[in-house]
Order: C-alpha cells, then sequence, then structure tokens
C-alpha cells in the first residue's frame, strides 16, 4: 500500500464527510453540501503538504522537540503557579503573564532540546529497546569504502550481513565526487555509485540511506563516528585517519585493508613457490615480482631472470605498515652460508 494510495483514500474521505456534515447545515439552501465537500477536500490536502514538510524533518530531531516542549510545559505550570502568589495582580495581567511564560518556556525547551539531542540518548524516548537473544548488526559505509568497492565481493561472499546503513551526507559527497571535473575523480564516484545500486540489488543485504545529519560538525568523518556512536553500529572504511579517530572515540572499525592484508597467505622460510620477476630491486642484482594479491616478493641475485616466472625459496618475512613483503632467492642457489 503506498503513501498515494492512502493520502488519495484520505482526500475522498474528507471530502464525503465534509458533504455530510454541510448537508446537515442546510439552513441557507443545498450549497452546504457542496462547501462541505470543498472544506473537507480542502483541509484533507491541507494536512497533507504539513505532512510532506514533516517528512523533511528526523524521527529523532522532532522527538526532541516534544519532549523539549513537554517539559516546558511542567516547568511553566509550576513557575505559573508562582505568578498566583503576587498580591494585589489583577487576574487579566496574571494571565498575560502566564501565557508570556509558556510561550517563553515552550520555545526555550524546543530549541535547547534540538540543539542537545545527540546528547538525549539516556532519555526515554531515545532508549533502544530490543531482544537480548537478537542484536542489530549495523554497519555504517564511508565514503572510501563505498568507492574501494571490495566491499560488494564481501558482500557477496555472505562473510558480511547485516544492515548496511549509508548516511545521507556520505551519499551527497559521493555525488560530488561522481560530479568532480577530475577524471579519475569522477570515474571513482561512479563506480561507487554502481557499487551501492549492486548492494541494495542484493538478496541477503539491508541497505537503507539514513537521513540523521550533524549541523553543527563540519567534517564528514567526525559526522560517522557520531552516528556510529549513536546507532551502536560499526564503520566499514578503508580510510586510515578515520581508523584512530574512531578506535580513540571507542568506535568498532571494520577496516578493509586490514581484512585484505590478514588474508593474505602465509609464507614460511623454507617454502618455494614460481613468481613472475617484472622489475629491478633497490639493491644491486635484486629482482621484485608480485603474489596474486599483492604482496611484494624481492628475489636476491634474480635480476638476470628479469621477465620470467622462476621458482624462488623463502628466506625470510617482514611485515610492514604497508603489507607484508617476502625475501627470497632463486632455488637451487646457494645461501652466504654455503647451504643450498
Amino acid at each position: 500500500m503506498t503513501f498515494g494510495f492512502i493520502r488519495t483514500l484520505f482526500v475522498l474521505l474528507s471530502t464525503t464527510l465534509g458533504f455530510q456534515l454541510g448537508s446537515e447545515l442546510n439552513l441557507y439552501g443545498a450549497a452546504w453540501g457542496l462547501i462541505g465537500a470543498c472544506a473537507g477536500a480542502g483541509l484533507a490536502l491541507g494536512v497533507i503538504l504539513l505532512e510532506s514538510g514533516l517528512g523533511r524533518v528526523s524521527l529523532r530531531g522532532l522527538s526532541a522537540a516534544v519532549f523539549g516542549l513537554i517539559l516546558a510545559l511542567i516547568v511553566s505550570h509550576f513557575v505559573s503557579g508562582a505568578v498566583d502568589l503576587i498580591p494585589e495582580l489583577e487576574p487579566g495581567t496574571a494571565s498575560v503573564i502566564k501565557l508570556i511564560i509558556v510561550l517563553v518556556l515552550g520555545y526555550l525547551g524546543m530549541v535547547l532540546s534540538m540543539r542537545g539531542r545527540d546528547e538525549f540518548n539516556i532519555i526515554v524516548p531515545y532508549v533502544k529497546f530490543e531482544r537480548r537473544d537478537q542484536k542489530d548488526d549495523i554497519v555504517i559505509l564511508d565514503t572510501s569504502a563505498i568507492v574501494d568497492g571490495r566491499v560488494l565481493d564481501i558482500c557477496q561472499t555472505k562473510f558480511l550481513e547485516g544492515n548496511l546503513v549509508v548516511p545521507r551526507f556520505v551519499l551527497k559527497e559521493l555525488h560530488q565526487i561522481a560530479d568532480s571535473q577530475d577524471p579519475l575523480r569522477r570515474a571513482r564516484g561512479r563506480r561507487g555509485l554502481d557499487v551501492l545500486n549492486k548492494l541494495r540489488k542484493s538478496a541477503h543485504i539491508v541497505v537503507r540511506i539514513h537521513e540523521e545529519d550533524f549541523p553543527a560538525t563540519t567534517g564528514v568523518d567526525d559526522k560517522i563516528v557520531k552516528l556510529a556512536k549513536l546507532l551502536g553500529g560499526r564503520v566499514l572504511t578503508t580510510d586510515f585517519n578515520l581508523n584512530k579517530v574512531a578506535e580513540l572515540q571507542g568506535v568498532s572499525i571494520l577496516n578493509i585493508n586490514d581484512l585484505a592484508n590478514a588474508l593474505r597467505p602465509v609464507v614460511l622460510p623454507g617454502e618455494t613457490f614460481e613468481v613472475r620477476l617484472v622489475k629491478e630491486g633497490k639493491e644491486y642484482n635484486q629482482a621484485v615480482g608480485y603474489l596474486e594479491d599483492g604482496t611484494m616478493v624481492v628475489v636476491d641475485n634474480g635480476r638476470r631472470s628479469l621477465g620470467s616466472t622462476p621458482r624462488v625459496c623463502v628466506t625470510s618475512v617482514l611485515q610492514t605498515a604497508a603489507g607484508r613483503m617476502i625475501f627470497a632467492r632463486l632455488e637451487g642457489e646457494q645461501r652466504p652460508d654455503g647451504r643450498s
């Protein structure tokens, strides 16, 4: 049942009800029925326009305003009671003072609640009730993870399941990248949009756009961290800086680069494999090749084998911040200690 059908039904029912009420007021002829029908239709259209305007307001912001208004009305009730204790105060003046108090406190309550809605997680309207035996796994995608594209492969292999959340401000940044004048950035942005479309068509992944924004926060990374703390979710990213900032604030991070490094094959000294040598190394007579996962292999005395695919023997493995490096020698070649 779509919103259009519900709105059309609401207008028809309001028009019918207005006609019936107008027909009851037939003091000035049968025209009252038509007037009532027009009034009912107009009122229904006005309500629909109001509902459409409220659609751009986040539910959390609206609930914050309502909570602030309720709290302000409670406080104004006690303050108005204190006004009645003022001697020699005329009833008309007292009523005006009470009305001013209600208006001022109501305005301040709504505004202050809207500004501080991010810190209201412990108040009843912001408590998220959930089953103890079932917890929603919320993963927030940032721009770098979407543009990277590997998140699609991870989801298709079902290693990542649950609710994927794409904030509206991330989607806006992605559109800006796709409209960039730089051809490379534009291509990356369009690839990110294609990745999102494919994710939304996936059967076992739920992708939803989150409308919450933080106007007081300027950086996209800071907004993502705030949203993750608010929803109690994790952030999927390839951004090293976002990784560190989020960890400092207690937000769980899923870094695709860390996953890729962890899935690289483990090799031990003495193992042999084939690798294609594609360029010279930094040191004399060295050659460099790469495994299928991008791991760099540095082969001593391998310069003469450039362009070929020799079999090499691992001598040592070095783990760096950029990834894993493998040092090897040509199979059958003697080591400096004289052993083969």
